[in-house]
């Protein structure tokens, strides 16, 4: 049986490698005390490549406006080309495609977006997320129809750090007994050690990071189980989309409609 150190460390190495050292390290090894029977990682990895990339020497300062009010100076890109934009009552939504790799033979042509969910409020992000939350479809049903011309076009570059412990939102979402012992077992999931111990969810944690910028965008996500046992609007002539406050982004498959990665951008430091 590995010692805590050397667990931690072999957990760790195979983040990093699996996330090409975006992330380096889920948990720490003063974590893995007695009581952890099993912790159960996975990772995802995407780098995706603009099908129409951005001018770097188009990109200036501006100003991002935060949800406390407060701004701070950040390196917008800037497009005058058309873009696929719908307008919706109270938000804006930007579609921007991902190059496209040749698939493997047999294998069907993925197609990858980011989109983007920006609310015509500097303040109003809660409300637009709630609104993605409370309906399954809500996403795909408000996804661009096709281009439109630009008029002032803006998206701020940036890189988000996410690190959160899952417990309280996977209990909110009803998944309680899966923390119980007995109530939920999953011990089918590891060989049989022969002391025949039930497992359960201690906690979940979560680590995510992003990067967008004029090439395209690179992102990864680790989750990490520790378990127990016992012992839209008319098309103008132009469209503005400013994301300079607080906007909630996607990137998303189109075929299978699947969500590699969803986020929300309340703070963007330069």
């Amino acid at each position: 049986m590995l010692q805590p150190k050397e667990a931690a460390k072999q957990i760790n190495e195979w983040v990093e490698e699996s996330t090409n050292k975006l992330i380096t390290e889920i948990i720490d090894h003063k974590t893995l005390t007695e009581a952890v029977d099993l912790v159960l990682a996975n990772a995802i990895y995407f780098k995706g490549k603009w099908h129409h990339p951005f001018d770097k020497k188009d990109t200036k300062d501006d100003k991002f406006h935060r949800l406390d009010g407060s701004t701070v100076d950040v390196p917008f890109m800037r497009h005058s080309r058309s873009q696929r934009i719908a307008c919706h009552d109270g938000f804006k939504v930007l579609q921007l495609p991902y190059k496209q790799d040749r698939p493997l033979p047999g294998q069907p042509q993925a197609l990858y977006t980011m989109c983007v969910f920006l609310p015509d409020a500097r303040d109003g992000l809660s409300r637009l997320t709630d609104r993605i939350a409370s309906d399954p479809d809500f996403l795909g049903n408000h996804l661009p129809r096709g281009n439109v011309e630009v008029g002032d076009f803006r998206l701020p570059k940036f890189k988000l750090d996410f690190n959160t412990r899952l417990n309280g939102v996977l209990r909110g979402l009803g998944i309680n007994e899966a923390f119980k012992l007995g109530k939920a077992d999953f011990s089918d999931m590891v060989a049989d050690d022969g002391l025949h111990r039930s497992l359960a969810l201690a906690k979940v944690i979560h680590k995510a990071v992003i990067e967008v910028n004029e090439e395209g965008t690179e992102a990864a996500a680790v989750t990490a189980c520790f378990m127990f046992g016992s012992a839209g609007c008319r098309r103008p002539v132009l469209v503005d989309f400013v994301a300079d406050h607080p906007f909630a982004f996607f990137v998303r498959e189109e075929l299978s409609g699947a969500i590699l990665f969803a986020e929300i951008t309340e703070i963007i430091d330069h």
